[in-house]
């Protein structure tokens, strides 16, 4: 046997690898020399850049340079940031290079050594050049005004002695580290080679052999199978536990693997293919195995395979079982998600009905008291159950269509676990008969479906139960079974609080919308003046405080009013209602619109003075635009406080949006308010809106306003009705984000024949005469038998304006609605009704007066007054013509 000298080898291979090693260590520390110099110069470059930005970006600047002396102001800022942020310099010039600074002070004045060109241009230059401190690295800034223009320039660096010094205190470092890393290398090559030479040079035949006994005692006794295929499909070898997993004869090796009679094709064709394998999984009989195939020729070596079989059936069976928990805790967290996203009923019931389908059940159906979809409270019992969602993954189940209203029969598990609180399983539909009483037909249908099992949740929040879920399955899931129960409680008990909060918010909506539109006008009152249809739409978070009215005033006189309460919900309802109540009180005084709302405005500041500190919120906000139409006149009279001006549409089609003074919100004070007045032509359209109709997150006020006026425009004629639902489809989305109130009016004129005046001397013998030019005029309405009533009321009426009041006097006699007679004079005394006693002489004119009218009071004008009466007509009077 020649001997080997493994010593010798081993002593190149460690001498070599030295080499290899320092070699390496010395071009390292070349390279980190290199790069710790260019990263120091980059650092040099980046701060002086960093420093002269910051200083010509720094608060002050420009106002110290446009100072007498800008050097002494300067001077200090420099020479503190420069100390301050490790740099050599920083020099301020101005555009000619003329230095303001320098950290040598005798250096100010002079001219700045460098390129300034580039900063003139507004670019940041940096550069190397020999100046005043030596050679230097320095950065050259422009300082821009307000307007973009460079005014001065700025320049920080460093010395380059300095950038080599940071260079040379890193260099001992460098070395150290590579000499470390030398050594360590070296003992570790040195380490390696001791151990090569301990594994091989005294290694014997003997020792050799025993290790290959070893060898083969540790193949055949491990519990994992090998098998070597030769590259034509013959069993080199195969171990015992490979014999056992795969049922191999005792005489396997040197057999074709396609001869084996009980392997698997499958298997076959694995060993046979020579790929790789990685972890597949074979059934071998019983046993699933997890098989990994490599070839064996990967390093020079015989063409073949060797294959490594694992039992994997136990742990199929356990890996099984942890996903079936992960996808069940997937499933809740996906309810976490998807379940509870807003605050309505059904939608909250669809979503608990579509989580599951199709990871847990095939079809989900789920049933709510019909009181909560209501707001309301659910009954103890499953009586008047509606289908609020239905859900499957396919559509033409047999299961109960949504919307369907039912009474579960005691016997039915969905009225057992909504009496009891505790789910039911019914995991074999066709042997169970409970079930079947409720809809026997339904019920063999949805058998005959295939639907075999069922599972039904209460859906149980704070102690009541508000319906219930129903989980079918059919042939693609396994029956129910008790874990399946426990999931679905989990999936309820998670829809359930977010259905309860859904039914709370929908009993405080419909509460406060209840409240709201009680608040607003029920039907428009009848009068002859204006056309009028309106429109009101709450927001979708919430009722809110837009309101609108319309009142008949005296002398067929109407008022429009639409105003705003700022915010949601209930305080925004309730203000809204006081806002409105005021105005009909203060609209019965006949106030001009300016002097309504001027006493409006002192009224929601004493409401405000008077909330309590601790409910707050008071009426900041309220807006409000307040105007009279006069049909004999044709006048509108108008304005507002903080609201939007009221678009007009002509009877031509046009659209304006008049210039009304826009007073200040209701509640602010200290500014009076000015009234607009317009002439309308008959047919005209008024338009009077909230904020909500035209403002919205996607456009500015000016894009709302332009898409009403398209909305508007082009259409002469069209009735009020229809242009209300044309401007509500052009300007708003599906779902408005605030409530909107809309209000169209077409104005009419009274007919000239309907309205007689006169003036009236101020002597006591005209009062004959008007008696009998107003008892001709009422034959010539065919209103004869109204003559002595009004003949009386305006004998007392003129005979008061003679006595009491000033010139000039007039009477005026409308016949509309109502028979109406006004006597206007130049005092603006105020006419008292009273009781006169017995031995009075006088004192009973106005009292006969309120005795024979239906109504009657006074108006001030800025003339005098107006005291009016009016008289009921009969129906077939009431409406004048038709409009021409």
């Amino acid at each position: 046997m020649i001997s080997k000298s493994p010593r010798s080898v081993a002593g190149q291979v460690l001498v070599f690898q030295v080499a290899l090693v320092v070699l390496l260590v010395a071009f390292g520390v070349i390279a980190l020399v290199l790069q710790s110099e260019r990263d120091t110069s980059a650092e040099a470059r980046r701060r002086s850049t960093a420093v002269a930005q910051t200083f010509a970006h720094a608060p002050g600047v420009l106002e110290a340079l446009q100072a007498p002396d800008p050097s002494k102001i300067l001077q200090p800022l420099t020479e503190k940031a420069r100390r301050a942020a490790g740099v050599d310099f920083i020099v301020v010039m101005d555009t000619k290079g003329i230095r303001y600074t320098h950290p040598l002070p005798e250096r100010i004045g002079g001219r700045f050594v460098g390129e300034i060109g580039p900063s003139l241009a507004g670019k940041v230059y940096v550069e190397s050049v020999d100046g005043p401190l030596g050679r230097e690295v320095q950065a050259t800034v422009p300082i821009k005004n307000a307007d973009g223009k460079v005014v001065a320039l700025v320049s920080a660096g460093m010395k380059v002695k300095n950038v080599e010094s940071q260079v040379d205190r890193q260099l001992p470092i460098i070395l150290g580290a590579g000499a470390g890393a030398l050594v360590l290398s070296t003992g570790v090559t040195a380490l390696v080679g001791r151990r090569l030479r301990r594994q091989t040079h005294s290694l014997a035949p003997t020792e050799m052999t025993l290790m290959y006994e070893h060898h083969d005692t540790v193949l055949h006794s491990v519990r994992e199978g090998v098998l070597i295929v030769a590259a034509d499909g013959r069993v080199m070898l195969a171990n015992d536990e490979a014999r056992r997993l795969l049922e191999l004869p005792p005489d396997v090796e040197g057999r074709l693997v396609s001869e084996l009679p009980d392997l698997d094709p499958e298997m076959k064709e694995l060993l046979t293919s020579g790929r790789e394998a990685s972890d597949e999984v074979h059934l071998a009989g019983e046993r699933l195995l997890a098989v990994n195939q490599r070839p064996t020729d990967r390093k020079g070596g015989p063409k073949g395979t060797v294959v490594t079989l694992r039992d994997s059936t136990e742990l199929q069976t356990v890996t099984g079982r942890a996903e079936m928990a992960r996808e069940r805790l997937r499933l809740l967290y996906d309810a976490g998600l998807r379940i509870g996203t807003t605050l309505d009923v059904l939608r909250t019931a669809d979503e608990l009905a579509r989580v599951p389908v199709p990871r847990f059940a095939d079809f989900v159906t789920v049933d709510l008291a019909d009181a909560v979809l209501r707001g309301e409270e659910p009954a103890p019992t499953a009586t008047d159950m509606r289908r609020a969602a239905v859900c499957g993954i396919w559509e033409d189940h047999p299961l109960s269509e949504q919307g369907r209203l039912f009474d579960y029969l005691p016997s039915t598990p969905q009225a057992r676990g909504f009496g009891s609180g505790h789910s039911q399983l019914v995991s074999d539909l066709p042997t169970a008969a409970g079930w079947r009483v409720q809809d026997p037909e339904r019920s063999t249908a949805i058998i005959d479906y295939g639907i075999h099992s069922l599972i039904t949740a209460p859906i149980q929040a704070r102690g009541v139960v508000l319906g219930i879920a129903n989980f079918w399955r059919a042939q693609h899931h396994e029956r129910f079974d008790e874990e399946d129960l426990s999931l679905a409680e989990e999936l309820v008990a998670r829809a359930a609080i977010s259905i309860d909060n859904a039914r709370r918010y929908t009993r405080e909506h419909t509460l406060a919308v209840t409240l709201q539109r009680s608040l607003l006008p029920q039907a428009v009152p009848e009068q002859n003046a204006l056309d009028i249809a309106y429109r009101y739409l709450p927001a979708q978070s919430g009722v809110g405080g837009d309101w609108f009215d319309v009142i008949p005033l005296p002398g067929s006189r109407v008022a429009l009013a639409v105003g705003d309460v700022v915010g949601h919900g209930l305080h925004a309802a309730a203000t809204m209602g006081r806002l409105r109540t005021a105005v009909h009180n203060f609209s019965t005084l006949d106030l001009p619109p300016d002097e309504l709302l001027s006493h409006l405005d002192d009224l929601v500041g004493r409401i405000d003075q008077n909330e309590a500190a601790e409910s707050a919120a008071g009426v900041v906000g309220a807006t409000c635009l307040y105007g009279i139409y006069d049909p004999v006149t044709r006048r509108y009279v108008m304005a507002r406080a903080g609201h939007l001006a009221p678009a007009l549409v002509r009877p031509d089609g046009t659209v304006t949006f008049p210039d009304v003074p826009a007073g200040p919100p209701l509640g602010v004070g200290g500014m009076p308010f000015q009234t607009a007045e317009l002439c309308l032509a008959e047919g005209t359209q008024l338009v009077l809106y909230t904020d909500g109709l035209i403002e919205d997150r996607r456009r500015d006020l000016d894009a709302g306003m332009e898409l009403l006026r398209d909305a508007l425009a082009g259409h002469p004629g069209r009735p009020p009705e229809e242009t209300c639902q044309d401007v509500l489809d052009g300007l708003l989305p599906e779902r408005p984000k605030d409530d909107v109130a809309l209000l169209v009016a077409r104005t009419r004129e009274l007919p000239p024949d309907r309205i007689a005046d006169w003036d009236v001397p101020a002597d006591p013998a005209a009062v004959g005469e008007m008696r009998e030019a107003v008892s001709h005029r009422l034959e010539a309405w065919g209103l004869s038998e109204f003559g002595f009533t009004m003949e009386l009321i305006l004998s007392e009426l003129i005979t008061n304006a003679i006595r009491y009041g000033a010139e000039p006097i007039h009477v005026r006699l409308i016949r509309d609605r109502k028979l109406i007679c006004e006597v206007a004079d130049g005092s603006s005394t105020s006419p008292h009704l009273r009781y006169a006693a017995t031995t009075d002489e006088g004192g009973r004119g106005l009292f006969l007066v309120s005795q024979m009218a239906e109504r009657w009071g006074t108006r001030y004008t800025p003339q005098g007054k107006v005291i009016w009466a009016e008289q009921a007509l009969p129906e077939v009077d009431q409406q004048p013509g038709p409009t021409p």
